[in-house]
């Protein structure tokens, strides 16, 4: 061999170690671990899936509650204005006027001793209200739809209240 082919074969050995002995040296800092996929999604990989799936949960509640509350609402507007209407308000004024009235016509009869009578019976829507005056007193006695009874007895002459026959 000449000397220039085996210049040329010791130079192309010497970086053939070169680059060996770096490789050498900088592997032993690599260290390798299988590669492995895992999911962002907790629910693909189960990682934190109770609170994904918590989380979730309390959303559709909350959605479900306002979606409710504003169906309530929309429900009492809606009857807020019927009970304000003109007939409703026009309804509810003449009943408390008939009321008013009955009310009036049952007190004449149970301290007018000379028109009102000794008694009388009422039926009013399903409570039956009946009163007697003995002279001394006035029973009013009230049975509910329930069958509940409640009975109030006056003194005639106390307070103020008296019929004819009272006296002076």
């Amino acid at each position: 061999m000449t000397k220039e082919k085996i210049k040329d074969v010791l130079a192309k050995t010497m970086i053939a170690g070169f680059l060996i002995t770096l490789f050498v040296i900088f592997s032993q800092g690599i260290f390798s671990s299988t590669i492995t996929h895992e999911f962002k999604n907790p629910s693909f990989n189960g990682v934190a899936t109770s609170a994904h799936y918590l989380t979730i949960d309390e959303q559709e509640v909350k959605r479900k509650q306002e979606l409710a509350e504003k169906v309530q609402t929309a429900l009492e507007e809606v009857q807020r204005e019927i009970e304000n209407s003109t007939l409703n308000k026009f309804l509810s004024n003449l009943q408390s006027r008939i009321f008013s009235n009955l009310s009036r016509d049952i007190s004449d009869m149970l301290f007018d001793g000379e028109n009102g009578g000794s008694g009388g019976t009422i039926d009013l829507e399903g409570n039956q209200i009946s009163f007697s005056n003995d002279g001394t007193s006035i029973t009013l006695t009230v049975i509910a739809e329930d069958g509940s009874i409640t009975e109030i007895v006056i003194p005639i002459g106390v307070f103020g209240v008296c019929t004819a026959d009272c006296g002076t």
